[in-house]
C-alpha cells in the first residue's frame, strides 16, 4: 500500500479539525523488544546492528493507530558516529536507512501513514543530557553546519517531512530554520520545555515566533516534556502563530543522565487532550515511555 496520498500540511489544513495521531517513544519500544540501547548511540545502535527491530517498532505503532512514524535518526550525528568507527559514508547510509525502515512499515500499514525524519538537537549526539539544557556555546552558524549534512542525508531518501524535535534552545531553532530554508523541505518544529520556558530558559513566545514566518514549518509545539507543560506552551504558541500545533510529551518521568535512568512520578500525569485540541493541537502523540498501548488509547480518544 502506498504511503499517505497527500501532504501532511494539506491534511492539517482540511475542514473538520481532524487531529492526526503521532507514534510514541521509539527507545522504550525497542527496549521492550529486547534491544540493547547502551553505549551512547541509543536508538542509533539498534539502527546500526538490528535494523529489523526498528521496522518492528514502527510497525507496532502503525498497528496501534499511529498515522505518522518518526524515524530512528534522532541521535545519529557524523562526529559521534565517527568516534565509534563509522565514517561519513556509513553515517549517511544509516540516516537514509532510518527513512527506508519507517517507509517500509508505513507502506505495510492498513491506512495511509506519513514518515517524519527525526532531526534531533545537537545535545542528543553528546549523550550527556545536553538536549535538556541547550546553551551549548555554539553560534547559529556552527549549529547550522552541524545539522546541514544530517538533513541533506535524510531528505535524499524522501520522507514526507522533517521532525525538528526536542529542541531545547531558540538559538538552535534559528539554526535549524536556516537550514530548512535552504533545503525547501517541510517540517514541524518542536521544543522541549520546562517551567514555562525553553530548556535553555528563553520565553516560549519568542521561541515560537521564530517559526511563525517560515512557510516550510507546517506545525509548532512541544515534545519530550512533562504533560503538565503542554497546555501553557500551546497557549504561548497560539498567541504568536496561526500554524497548527503539536504535542507529544513523555509520561512525566525525568531523565537522569548521571545514572541513565528515568525518575518516575508517583502519580501518572493527566493528559488533557481535549484542552490541547481546543488550543489548536492537530498533531498529538507520545514521546519517551509512551508505548503502542498508550497510542492505541489515544487513537480511541481522538476518534
Amino acid at each position: 500500500m502506498p504511503r499517505a496520498s497527500r501532504p501532511l500540511a494539506e491534511a492539517l489544513a482540511g475542514p473538520g479539525g481532524r487531529t492526526v495521531l503521532l507514534d510514541g517513544g521509539l527507545s522504550n519500544q525497542l527496549a521492550d523488544q529486547g534491544c540493547d540501547l547502551s553505549g551512547g548511540l541509543w536508538t542509533g545502535r539498534v539502527l546500526t546492528e538490528r535494523p529489523e527491530q526498528v521496522t518492528a517498532a514502527h510497525t507496532a505503532y502503525a498497528r496501534a493507530g499511529a498515522e505518522v512514524l518518526i524515524t530512528a535518526s534522532y541521535q545519529v550525528g557524523y562526529a559521534a558516529f565517527a568516534r565509534r568507527g563509522h565514517g561519513p559514508e556509513r553515517t549517511t547510509a544509516l540516516l537514509r536507512r532510518s527513512v527506508r525502515l519507517a517507509d517500509e512499515a508505513a507502506r505495510a500499514a492498513e491506512r495511509g501513514v506519513w514518515v517524519a525524519a527525526s532531526v534531533g538537537p545537537y545535545g542528543a549526539v553528546l549523550a550527556d543530557g545536553s538536549e535538556y539544557r541547550g546553551r551549548y556555546g555554539l553560534s547559529v552558524r556552527e549549529l547550522a553546519d552541524f545539522h546541514r549534512p544530517r538533513i541533506a542525508a535524510l531528505l535524499a531518501e524522501g520522507p514526507d517531512l522533517l521532525a525538528l524535535e526536542t529542541v531545547p534552545d531558540a538559538t538552535e531553532a534559528e539554526a535549524l530554520l536556516t537550514v530548512l530554508a535552504e533545503s525547501g523541505a517541510r517540517a514541524w518544529l518542536s521544543y522541549t520545555v520546562a517551567d514555562g520556558r525553553t530548556r535553555a530558559g528563553q520565553p516560549l513566545a519568542e521561541a515560537f515566533a521564530l517559526a511563525a514566518g517560515s512557510p516550510q514549518v507546517i506545525a509548532v509545539g512541544v515534545n519530550c516534556c512533562d504533560p503538565a507543560e503542554v497546555l501553557p506552551a500551546l497557549e504561548a504558541a497560539a498567541a504568536v502563530t496561526a500554524k497548527p500545533l503539536l504535542a507529544y510529551p513523555n509520561d512525566g518521568s525525568v531523565w537522569e543522565p548521571a545514572t541513565a535512568t528515568w525518575r518516575t512520578p508517583a502519580t501518572p500525569a493527566p493528559w488533557p487532550t481535549a484542552a490541547w485540541r481546543r488550543t489548536g493541537a492537530r498533531l498529538i502523540g507520545g514521546c519517551c515511555r509512551i508505548g503502542p498501548d498508550r497510542i492505541a488509547e489515544l487513537a480511541a480518544t481522538l476518534r
